[in-house]
């Protein structure tokens, strides 16, 4: 029964986390618009692998984590910019004639990459392990391994059901409203370029 607990909690706690909208949430829906809902599912599996290795390493090593990025803020400019620009291809971008591109980017990588450099995510995790082991359960490297397991097998349902929804509710939109995938296109471009903007002044202020 305690495992169970772990389980569900690992897999609450991610659901909290990941309905917000993000740059993995933005990709998915822009994946299911722009190419189907299998390939935005790739990139759901490998958010999910993502979320295990920053919720494990916020687990491992907390307080070391805050100070790296309190002492490394060029990684969050570099984060910053990246959104900004793809966000403002996304909202200049024509539409396409044929969705399906032989040489588009890899959905797992896409799905990895933007899943790892997410640092409001990594700073969740920190706070979320921290309160869990003050108010609910204790969890931490010391734990036996199915407890552990178990926590990150429903931290990675939890990421991948959340991404699996906003990709059923792209098809919803889709498929009642057409000739959307332009306005949506540069919805999601406005959002990136905002989320960038954000964390660039936060940078420089």
């Amino acid at each position: 029964m305690e495992v169970v607990m772990y389980f569900i909690i690992g897999f609450i706690v991610t659901c909290i986390g990941a309905i917000p909208l993000g740059t993995v949430n933005i990709s998915v829906i822009h994946t299911t618009l722009n190419y189907n809902m299998r390939n935005a599912m790739k990139i759901a599996f490998a958010a999910g692998i993502a979320e295990i290795v920053l919720s494990f390493y916020a687990l491992h090593c907390s307080t070391t984590v805050t100070k790296f990025i309190d002492m490394n803020q060029w990684i969050q400019f570099i984060i910053a910019t990246s959104l900004f620009v793809i966000g403002g291809i996304l909202f200049f971008k024509k539409k396409n004639k044929t969705t399906q591109n032989r040489h588009a980017p890899s959905h797992y990588l896409t799905g990895l990459f933007l899943g790892l450099l997410n640092p409001p995510v990594l700073v969740y995790w920190l706070f979320i392990i921290s309160y869990l082991n003050e108010h609910a359960l204790q969890i931490n490297m010391h734990s036996s391994l199915p407890i552990i397991i178990v926590f990150f097998l429903g931290v990675y349902l939890g990421k991948v059901v959340v991404l699996y929804s906003y990709s059923r509710i792209s098809i919803l939109i889709k498929n009642k409203v057409q000739h959307t995938a332009m306005l949506i296109n540069r919805f999601i471009g406005a959002l990136l370029v905002i989320i960038g903007s954000v964390q660039l002044l936060n940078y420089f202020l």
